[in-house]
């Protein structure tokens, strides 16, 4: 899957990745999809599920190592 936007949080403390994410999901395209990078730890285990509460579809979690990239998508409906 090629992702329509890309977004480094890597560093980057919990709550405020959860929070930058969701607004650039917003800035995009329903049924866009975001790539996001973030550390191992609390932000992988917290973002995800956050986002899912808030109605955003979890397309895929890798592991690359340092970091892990997840794809996120917006929904195409309200």
């Amino acid at each position: 899957m090629i992702a329509d936007a890309q977004l480094d949080l890597r560093g980057t403390p919990c709550p405020i990745n959860f929070v930058r994410t969701k607004l650039r999901l917003e800035q995009m395209a329903p049924g866009s999809l975001l790539e996001v990078w973030l550390d191992p730890g609390e932000p992988i285990e917290q973002v995800p599920d956050s986002l899912a509460m808030e109605g955003y579809t979890i397309e895929q979690i890798e592991d690359r190592q340092a970091f892990f990239a997840l794809q996120v998508r917006r929904p195409t409906a309200p």
